[in-house]
């Protein structure tokens, strides 16, 4: 379907379903498209403008218009996942969590304003650059006391939390939305960090639908390196007696992982 839908604040999009016209192949992801696996534009404008954007916090409203001028702001989790995280971590009851992917701290605003005052997020990127365009507006929305940035490959970072006996399952919540080729290193990780009833959030995990295409598939390069990833990763998780896990087709796909043992 190649309808637009005119986000609130933002600019017509396409719809990620069409990764091809003409027969010239494009990204799944850009900034021309939006991100939902729903066939319908118009279903997706109603869910926002009915029960998202009415209750969007002013802040992430702020950082949402702030990230949509930004060249790769299609990278922002979309408001609607963004909703979904902040009432199961309420539900939850979740205090200490970790966010392994920030960009501009979308989710991680979210997150900083569903748990606890004292709660503390560890939210881990590669470059503080992204992260310093939504600094301000988390610090305006006075969460910022929750959120312990840490700059460097998110293996080793990980690696340091898990050298320190006391954050083993000391965590209620994680979220994942990076490299998807390190998705399974991540998880290994994170189930020792996670406590037993803890869930674990995966990002992108049927990446614009392109994990049900055939072999042959019209992909650029890189979303088939990116698909062959995620495909992997699904198929791990569906084959772990550690967690019990549910795939939501919900923005691009996120995958909630519950640890069993």
């Amino acid at each position: 379907m190649r309808a637009t839908v005119l986000a609130q604040g933002g600019s017509p999009a396409r719809s990620t379903a069409a990764m091809a016209a003409g027969g010239e192949v494009k990204d799944i992801h850009s900034k021309e498209s939006t991100k939902t696996l729903l066939k319908s534009e118009a279903l997706y404008e109603y869910m926002l403008n009915t029960m998202v954007y009415p209750r969007e916090n002013e802040h992430l409203r702020e950082l949402r218009l702030i990230t949509e001028q930004h060249t790769y702001g299609f990278m922002l989790s979309p408001p609607d996942e963004e909703q979904l995280l902040s009432l199961l971590l309420k539900v939850m009851g979740a205090r200490n969590t970790i966010e392994v992917g920030v960009f501009t701290g979308g989710s991680v605003l979210a997150t900083a304003l569903a748990i606890a005052d004292d709660g503390r997020i560890v939210a881990i990127d590669v470059s503080r650059e992204y992260f310093d365009l939504g600094r301000p507006v988390i610090e305006k929305a006075g969460v910022a006391h929750k959120v312990d940035f840490r700059e460097g490959p998110a293996l080793h970072i990980l690696a340091d939390l898990l050298a320190d006996e006391g954050n083993e399952g000391a965590f209620d919540f994680a979220f994942v939305d990076a490299d998807k080729e390190n998705y399974g290193n991540y998880h290994e990780q994170l189930l020792r960090l996670v406590r037993v009833g803890g869930v674990l959030a995966y990002d992108n995990t049927l990446w614009g639908g392109s994990v049900a295409l055939p072999d042959d598939a019209p992909l650029t390069e890189g979303d088939r390196e990116i698909r062959a990833a995620v495909r992997a990763f699904n198929a791990r998780v569906a084959g772990d007696a550690r967690v019990e896990a549910v795939q939501l087709p919900v923005a691009d796909g996120i995958t909630l992982c519950r640890r069993v043992v």
